[in-house]
């Protein structure tokens, strides 16, 4: 199982910090760290930009991109990383966007749908789409966990190309 705990020992052993940028999870991603004794040695802090407008000025979003691409979309979730990097000096973001209903957007997103993306410093964002059945309540926990998995893999991986 991924928790926040093991990402903050894995954070603190390669000497990494940690930034987060969310939208429908409110903020619920950085309390899963906040909530571990210690975690002030890798989280660097975080946005909860919820808005289009908070999107804009927290984390330098183009407000092109949003209207384009839409606030749920790899684009913008790619764009919350690297604004979250560039309002920080912390090494890793990770970024959550989404919809977590009860109703769509208007567009192809119905509820559920949710892009978390991840990136280091110095290197490119990633983003992956997914779709968490349920009500308001557990499409927001599923993209918590989500995102934790997502920053696990994230470093295996950096630690792999690392070799």
């Amino acid at each position: 199982m991924c928790t926040a705990a093991a990402l903050i020992t894995r954070l603190k052993t390669a000497s990494l910090t940690l930034v987060i940028a969310e939208s429908c999870s409110g903020g619920l991603v950085a309390d899963a760290f906040a909530c571990v004794p210690g975690a002030s040695a890798v989280l660097w802090g975080s946005f909860v930009s919820y808005s289009y407008k908070a999107k804009e000025m927290m984390l330098g979003i183009k407000h092109d991109i949003l209207e384009s691409a839409g606030a749920v979309s790899d684009m913008t979730a790619c764009a919350m990383v690297c604004g979250a990097l560039g309002n920080s000096t912390a090494d890793i973001a990770l970024s959550v966007t989404g919809i977590a209903g009860p109703d769509g957007d208007g567009s192809d997103n119905p509820a559920g749908t949710v892009w978390i993306g991840v990136g280091r410093r110095g290197g490119e964002a990633h983003a992956q789409r997914f779709f968490f059945p349920g009500s308001r309540a557990e499409v927001r926990s599923a993209a918590v966990k989500t995102a934790l998995y997502t920053l696990d893999s994230f470093l295996k991986e950096e630690v792999y190309n690392a070799v």
